[in-house]
């Protein structure tokens, strides 16, 4: 039944009878300009460029928030992340999606989707009293993956250790992990009372617990045997990845491969150290795409590439120093991370949410370039569609939209309306674009990211069409438009819901 639904964009013999695998490849930190199919030229990036010209590359497509926790949350929930009030989380949070919201796995699961997820989580674990040397509860199991492989966090938060199906990795009942944010615990080194020990110096927010030569954000001690090492990253997750792949080949099944890289700490595998001119952060892109490129080849070599959709993106824009002296300003040369936007990573700015989007579907989707406005919160709708599943009630993916035709390259015709999240909101409608006044003050270590923020006690108006570099807010000279982009911002922010709720 799907198949007809959908047969005016993809045929029978395209499809081979049988639902298509999917997988997502969610970068961490990679910029609009990161890579070369969209204008770096100081870094090589051959997989991901081979993606974009057998793919659909897209030039206006968002993740929903310029920070991690929030975008991951939206991408498996279809929902704005402020609905939740999520935001950057320690390693020891709680799980953040209630085990009885929908989520992107869970739906494809019911689809007949095997779903597993490899890589970054920072969605929180646990209920908030998390031991850390028994089973984890609840986690992705509970919210829809059948199979997980985790970093709990990121690099840069402890616990380092890998979480496989919600049992750290490697633990030792005799030398018990235990993890504080709040105080010191332990006898172990740190940054700041250790400098000596440290392969890369921190600011103070990252110079507590030190593993494997590099200081963190929150305490730990003990699961000596279960530490990870930082250059084993791209070799380890991409294995399992690719184990998930071939466990599953004869089956439908769903990846949420989720990177490490280029977030910091960066601490390339010696593959790829001075791989480029621009220190590690160079290097993990190329490290990036290394990665990427193993799990294209992997597809092509079991055959299921032709019945693989793949959708490569990023979770926010970049960032060059954050945390770490690992010289990325400094390094930087003519390289642009943001391209010609403005911006990054925490910003309100287009470098914030706009990041490089690539769909790859070999014989389905023809090579080609969109500049149709899309969101990743968009993914659960169109997914929902490409399997046959239908959304129902209230709180499925509310403020996901259907793209499915326009991720496949048959329309052109994207959103009228996308809200960007930062530590304030903006709203994208036509060409216009408002970003409204910060309600609270942002956290204290954001001033020190001498990053262009957007994050300002007025209103501010972009006419993109003709300041694509959003440098002139024009709020004072269209009053009415300034009135009209908050007050369908305010009715976002307070009543979407399936039902009812328009573009």
């Amino acid at each position: 039944m799907l198949f007809f639904s959908i047969s005016n964009f993809i045929s029978f013999a395209q499809i081979k009878n049988r639902k298509p695998n999917i997988i997502i490849i969610y970068v961490d930190d990679l910029g609009y300009g990161d890579i070369g199919c969209y204008g770096a030229t100081l870094v090589k990036t051959p997989n991901v460029d081979r993606m974009a010209s057998n793919g659909l590359r897209f030039t206006d497509a968002h993740c929903s928030a310029s920070t991690c926790t929030p975008s991951r949350f939206s991408l498996l929930t279809g929902s704005y992340a402020f609905r939740n009030k999520a935001a950057i989380l320690p390693g020891d949070a709680p799980l953040i999606i209630n085990p009885n919201t929908p989520t992107l796995p869970g739906m494809l699961q019911k689809a007949g989707y095997q779903t597993g997820v490899v890589g970054k989580w920072h969605l929180g674990l646990g209920n908030g009293s998390i031991n850390w040397n028994e089973h984890i509860k609840p986690g992705p199991a509970e919210i829809g993956f059948d199979y997980s492989f985790l970093i709990p966090a990121t690099g840069d938060r402890v616990p380092t250790v890998y979480v496989e199906n919600q049992r750290v990795v490697n633990a030792d009942p005799s030398d018990p992990i235990t993890v504080s944010y709040g105080q010191k615990i332990g006898n172990g080194p740190t940054g700041y009372e250790n400098p000596e020990l440290l392969k890369m110096k921190a600011d103070r927010q990252h110079s507590e617990t030190i593993v494997n030569g590099i200081s963190r954000i929150g305490f730990m001690s003990g699961g000596k045997k279960a530490l990870w090492k930082d250059e084993d990253f791209p070799v380890i997750l991409t294995n399992k990845a690719k184990e998930f792949i071939n466990a599953n080949k004869q089956d439908p099944f769903f990846l949420y491969f989720a990177f490490q890289d280029i977030h910091v700490p960066r601490v390339p595998n010696k593959m790829f150290q001075g791989k480029t001119k621009m220190g590690p952060r160079g290097d993990a892109i190329a490290q990036m795409d290394w990665c990427t490129g193993e799990i294209i080849k992997e597809l092509e070599k079991l055959g299921i590439a032709e019945n693989t959709l793949v959708i490569f993106s990023s979770d926010n824009g970049p960032v060059l120093d954050d945390g770490y002296v690992d010289f990325a300003a400094k390094k930087i040369g003519t390289h642009k991370p943001s391209g010609i936007f403005k911006g990054g990573k925490y910003s309100a700015f287009e470098a914030g949410t706009r990041v490089p989007t690539i769909v790859y579907w070999p014989t389905v989707i023809k090579p080609g370039v969109s500049d149709a406005l899309i969101s990743h919160i968009d993914f659960y709708s169109s997914l929902a569609r490409l399997t046959g599943q239908k959304l129902e009630g209230t709180n499925q993916a509310p403020d996901s939209f259907d793209m499915l035709p326009v991720l496949l390259g048959k329309s052109n015709k994207g959103r009228t309306t996308l809200v960007e999240e930062a530590f304030t909101l903006a709203i994208r409608s036509g060409s216009w674009k408002y970003i409204q006044p910060v309600k609270s003050t942002p956290p204290a270590w954001f001033a020190s990211k001498n990053i262009p923020s957007g994050l300002e006690n007025h209103q501010q108006l972009f006419n993109l069409q003709n300041d694509i570099e959003e440098k002139w807010n024009i709020a004072s000279i269209h009053p009415d438009k300034v009135n009209k982009l908050q007050n369908k911002l305010s009715k976002i922010e307070k009543a979407a819901t399936r039902p009812g709720y328009k573009q």
